[in-house]
């Protein structure tokens, strides 16, 4: 992104964060405040408040943050509302899950991340890259994960979810080729956020175990974005490793696997 005519003031640019009270998302605001971007950060939570000051106090940038429900149209539409003409960069991270089997799940539960993960992104998306397009420059985080890549046992509608993510980012981004607009797929592991309690995962081997440093995921994402890549395997060596694998293992044992990770009470195993 260049920044020219695009800055809150003479010299910083602006970025657009959703999902910012935490985890991921806070993470990667903090990366852009750190270089130099004045910040626009959405949550629908009550945190997001405290995470707007100290992201204004650490970066001395203009931090505005705007409380706003993604699971609802309206939510969406009020937050393109507070980001109209700004072509600049934006990162799509917000997102829930939920674990369990699928027959035993609640499907309100279930059409929560549908609402959240695809609805908001598309309906955000659609909004944002007319714009980006006009003005032919700007960049879009689409915060996927490793589990776009295999069938999600026990997690089926979540892992869904990012596979459409997924498949959304790079057709986008073929689509887009020939502009000045680019999205980058982040593709993180699992990461030590707040994902697995609100999923109701903690007794599971995924939700046990060792996780990656969201701050570690947010910088390479920002670095991935700001050079225009199409997709980043985010995390650790061992996240890293899990993505090679995946493009080679066959969807049966990657589900099988996913199953071992993900089933409920597997933790006490």
């Amino acid at each position: 992104m260049t920044s020219s005519g695009m800055t809150t003031t003479e010299t910083r640019p602006l970025a657009v964060v959703t999902g910012a009270s935490s985890g991921i998302g806070y993470e990667l605001a903090k990366q852009f405040a750190g270089h130099g971007f004045d910040l626009l950060i959405t949550a629908e939570d009550e945190r997001l408040d405290r995470a707007a000051a100290v992201l204004g106090s650490a970066s001395g940038g203009r931090i505005t943050s705007v409380r706003s429900d993604l699971r609802t149209a309206e939510g969406v539409e009020a937050l393109y509302e507070a980001v109209t003409a700004t072509g600049r960069p934006v990162a799509l991270n917000a997102g829930v899950g939920r674990g369990g089997a699928f027959v035993d799940t609640d499907l309100d539960d279930e059409k929560e991340i549908i609402d959240l993960n695809i609805s908001s992104t598309v309906h955000l998306a659609k909004r944002l890259l007319r714009d980006m397009t006009a003005r032919d420059e700007g960049r879009v985080l689409i915060t996927s994960s490793i589990a776009s890549t295999m069938p999600g046992s026990f997690q089926a509608v979540y892992n869904a979810s990012k596979s459409f993510l997924q498949s959304f980012a790079e057709a986008l981004q073929n689509e887009l080729k020939d502009t000045g607009v680019t999205v980058t797929s982040l593709m993180p592991g699992p990461t030590e956020t707040d994902f697995f309690r609100r999923a109701d995962m903690l007794d599971t081997r995924v939700g046990a175990s060792e996780k990656d440093d969201p701050a570690q995921v947010a910088e390479q994402g920002f670095d991935a974005l700001m050079k225009g890549e199409a997709k980043i395997v985010a995390g650790s060596l061992t996240t890293k490793a899990s993505g090679v694998a995946n493009d080679v293992l066959p969807d049966a044992a990657k589900a099988q696997a996913h199953r071992v990770m993900s089933k409920p009470g597997s933790a006490e195993k």
